[in-house]
C-alpha cells in the first residue's frame, strides 16, 4: 500500500507541474500582451549618443502644434533587403515619427507606406515628389522618403532620406513639422555696407550677388541701408554682410535687436577683396564692428588674415618667364575636418572657400558662449594684412615665408548665452549738426515714445560671425552656365549653403536651435579600430625593414643572374651558385617572417573575433546549461534531505 500511495503521489506531482508551466506560458504571454498596449511609449536608451532620446525641443514643438498634419512615410521592403543600411535608417525615422505622435496627442498623423512596383501607392509616391532608386538589375525602383501637409494646402517633401543626414534626422524632423505649424516666411533684414541686393547706378547697374537669391527662396527679404535708424519691428532675424561705417545709432538699434531676442548672422572681414569689385575705393578694406561683437563675446583679430599651408588653393602664381602653380595660402579650401560635425549649421558642409579670412577669438569677458564652426587646421598662422593687400599680391613669397603654428584659429562661431549691451549708457546722442539739419524729423520723433534701453539681454542671444565677407560672392561659390538659353547656377562649393543652413537654424524656435547631431544607429567596431592602430604601431617598422631586406636580396640575385648576358643559371660558376642559393634561402626565411608578421597584424582582431563569436554562439547555451544543472543538482539535494527526513 505504501508503494502505491507513493507512485500516485509522483502523478500528481507531474500534472502540478505540468499545470504550473502552463500557468506560467499563459500569464508570460499575457504580461507581454499587456505591456505591448500598454508601454509602448516606454522606453530605455542605452545607446553611447542617446539616439532614441528626443530632445526637450522636440517635444516643446510637438506639444505647440495647432492644428492636424498628415504625415506618409514611403518606403519599399524591396530596398530594405537589398541594403541594409537604408533598413537600418529608416526604422529608427519610423520610430521618430511614431513618437511624435504619441508626443502630439494625436495631431501628428501618421501612416506608412509600401510602393511596390505598379500600384496605386507608387503612383502617389511619384506624383509627390518622391525619388526612387535602381534596385539591383531589374527595372523596379525603391523609394524611401516622406510627404508631410498642413490643414492649409503647405506641404513638405522628403524625396528620399540621404543616410549621411542621419545624424540630424531628428533636427531635420523637428523642423519639417515646425514649418508646417508655423507656415509664415520669416522676415530677414540685410544690411550691408556692399551692394550685395543690387545697385541702380543708371550708368552702371549693379546686379544682386545670386546668394541673395537663394535665400529669397525661403525668407522674406526686407534690404536695410547704412543710413537706418533702427531694425524693422517685424525682422524675424537680421543678416549683416560686411558692417563698415555704421554709425553708433544703427549700431546701437543692432544691439537692442540682440539683446531683444533677435537673431544675427554677421559676415565680418580684415580684408575684404570683393570691396574693390564692388566700386568701393576706399583705403582700408577691413569691416569695422568689434564693438558689438566684444560685447556678445568674440572679436574680429585687427590686421590679420589667416593662412593655412594644408588647406591653400592652388592658383597661378608669377615666377620669372612663366607662371607656376603654386599654394596660395591665403585661399582656403575647407573640408569636414574643419567644421564642426556635432552642429547642424556645418554638420553636413563638405566644402568651403575663403579668401583672406580673419581670426575670430573669444572674449570671456562677456560671459557668452564661444563655440568654433569653422577651423583651421593645427598648422595655421596669422600674417599681417599689409602682405596681401594689392590688385597682384604674391603667392610665393608668402608661401616661402610661411611658419607653421601650433594651434587650430577660428574662422566661424556661434556665440550663445546672456550678455550686456555695448551701449552700457543708452542710445547715443545725436550730433549737433544732425540736430540743425533735421530739426522738424527730431520734433515729431520726441513725441513717439522711445523703446526702453535694454541693460542686459533678456534671455540667452543667439549669434553667428563668418570672418569672411568674399565666401558670399558669386565667384567663391557658384559659377554660372548657360543650358539652352536657361541660366544654370552650378555650385562649386558649399558656402551658401552654411549660409542656408544658419538662417534656418536662426530663424527656428529656440527649441530648433538647441537641437544637435546625434551618433549613428550603424556604429563603427572602434574597439576593432584601435586594436588595428596599435598592431599596426607594434609591427609595421619590422615589416617595413624586411620587405628593404627582400628588395636588397631580390636585386642581388638579379644581378648575379644578369653578370654574364647570354649565360643561363646552369653554366655560372660555381661560387655564384652557391650565392644564390644562399639568397634564395635568405629570401625564404624573410617571406616567412613577413607572413608571420602579416599574421601578428590579424591576431588581436581574430583572436577578438573568436571571443564574440563564442559570447555570440556558445556562451548563453552554456550558461543556461550550468544553470539547469545547479537547480537539478539543487532539487536532488533537498529531495535527499526529505527522504532522510
Amino acid at each position: 500500500m505504501a508503494v502505491v500511495g507513493k507512485g500516485s503521489s509522483d502523478r500528481v506531482r507531474r500534472r502540478l507541474a505540468l499545470m504550473g508551466l502552463a500557468l506560467a506560458a499563459v500569464i508570460f504571454l499575457g504580461v507581454n500582451i499587456f505591456a505591448n498596449a500598454a508601454f509602448t511609449s516606454w522606453q530605455l536608451d542605452l545607446t553611447e549618443d542617446n539616439l532614441f532620446t528626443l530632445s526637450p525641443g522636440t517635444s516643446t514643438v510637438l506639444a505647440a502644434i495647432d492644428e492636424p498634419i498628415a504625415v506618409q512615410l514611403y518606403f519599399s521592403d524591396s530596398l530594405g533587403e537589398r541594403s541594409p543600411l537604408h533598413a537600418n535608417f529608416y526604422n529608427r525615422v519610423r520610430e521618430l515619427l511614431e513618437r511624435y505622435a504619441d508626443i502630439s496627442g494625436g495631431r501628428l498623423q501618421l501612416e506608412i507606406l509600401n510602393p511596390q512596383p505598379f500600384t496605386d501607392v507608387e503612383d502617389r509616391a511619384v506624383a509627390s515628389g518622391l525619388q526612387g532608386v535602381p534596385l539591383g538589375d531589374s527595372s523596379d525602383l525603391g523609394y524611401f522618403g516622406m510627404v508631410a501637409s498642413n490643414s492649409t494646402d503647405g506641404q513638405e517633401v522628403v524625396p528620399f532620406f540621404n543616410a549621411e543626414r542621419e545624424r540630424f534626422i531628428e533636427y531635420d524632423l523637428t523642423s519639417l513639422i515646425y514649418r508646417l505649424a508655423n507656415p509664415k516666411k520669416k522676415v530677414l533684414a540685410v544690411l550691408s555696407s556692399l551692394p550685395v541686393l543690387g545697385a541702380g547706378r543708371a550708368a552702371r547697374p549693379m546686379q544682386p550677388w545670386m546668394f541673395t537669391e537663394q535665400i529669397g527662396n525661403f525668407f522674406d527679404v526686407r534690404p536695410m541701408t547704412m543710413f537706418d535708424k533702427q531694425v524693422p519691428e517685424d525682422a524675424d532675424l537680421l543678416l549683416i554682410v560686411h558692417p563698415k561705417g555704421f554709425d553708433d545709432t544703427l549700431q546701437y538699434a543692432i544691439d537692442q535687436f540682440v539683446l531683444g531676442g533677435g537673431k544675427v548672422i554677421v559676415f565680418v572681414d580684415p580684408n575684404a577683396e570683393v570691396q574693390a569689385l564692388s566700386g568701393m575705393r576706399l583705403p582700408d578694406a577691413a569691416s569695422n564692428f568689434n564693438r558689438l561683437l566684444e560685447a556678445w563675446g568674440a572679436k574680429l583679430v585687427k590686421d590679420k588674415v589667416v593662412g593655412d599651408r594644408d588647406a591653400a588653393q592652388r592658383v597661378n602664381a608669377p615666377g620669372g618667364n612663366r607662371p607656376v602653380v603654386a599654394d596660395y595660402v591665403v585661399w582656403l579650401n575647407l573640408m569636414q575636418r574643419h567644421f564642426d560635425q556635432d552642429d547642424v549649421v556645418s554638420g553636413d558642409i563638405r566644402q568651403m572657400i575663403m579668401a583672406t579670412a580673419g581670426i575670430l577669438e573669444a572674449v570671456p569677458a562677456a560671459g557668452s558662449i564661444f563655440t568654433p564652426l569653422v577651423q583651421t587646421g593645427p598648422r595655421a598662422m596669422p600674417i599681417d594684412t599689409v602682405q596681401v593687400i594689392g590688385p597682384r599680391p604674391d603667392p610665393l613669397g608668402l608661401l616661402r615665408a610661411y611658419k607653421d603654428g601650433d594651434k587650430r584659429l577660428a574662422l566661424a562661431a556661434r556665440l550663445t548665452g546672456s550678455v550686456k549691451s555695448a551701449f552700457p549708457e543708452g542710445a547715443p546722442k545725436s550730433k549737433e549738426e544732425d540736430k540743425d539739419k533735421k530739426e522738424n524729423q527730431e520734433d515729431a520723433a520726441e513725441k513717439v515714445e522711445k523703446p526702453v534701453h535694454l541693460a542686459v539681454s533678456k534671455g540667452p542671444i543667439n549669434v553667428i560671425v563668418v570672418a569672411d565677407v568674399d565666401m558670399l560672392y558669386d565667384e567663391f561659390w557658384v559659377s554660372q552656365r548657360d543650358f539652352f538659353g536657361q541660366k544654370v547656377l552650378v555650385p562649386i562649393s558649399n558656402n551658401v549653403d552654411f549660409l542656408i543652413n544658419a538662417l534656418d537654424n536662426l530663424s527656428g524656435s529656440e527649441a530648433l536651435v538647441g537641437l544637435r547631431g546625434r551618433g549613428r544607429s550603424s556604429r563603427p567596431f572602434t574597439w576593432v579600430d584601435e586594436i588595428r592602430r596599435d598592431a599596426e604601431v607594434r609591427f609595421r617598422s619590422r615589416e617595413e625593414t624586411l620587405l628593404k631586406s627582400l628588395k636588397e636580396i631580390q636585386d642581388k640575385l638579379n644581378r648575379l643572374k644578369g653578370g654574364e648576358k647570354g649565360q643561363g643559371e646552369a653554366i655560372l660558376p660555381p661560387e655564384a651558385k652557391r650565392s644564390i642559393d644562399k639568397f634564395r634561402q635568405e629570401m625564404v626565411v624573410i617571406r616567412r617572417g613577413l607572413r608571420d608578421v602579416q599574421q601578428a597584424l590579424r591576431a588581436d582582431i581574430e583572436a577578438l573575433d573568436s571571443w564574440l563569436k563564442f559570447l555570440n554562439i556558445a556562451a548563453i547555451p552554456l550558461l543556461l546549461a550550468i544553470g539547469a544543472i545547479m537547480v537539478a543538482a539543487l532539487r536532488r539535494r533537498r529531495a535527499a534531505h526529505g527522504g532522510a527526513a
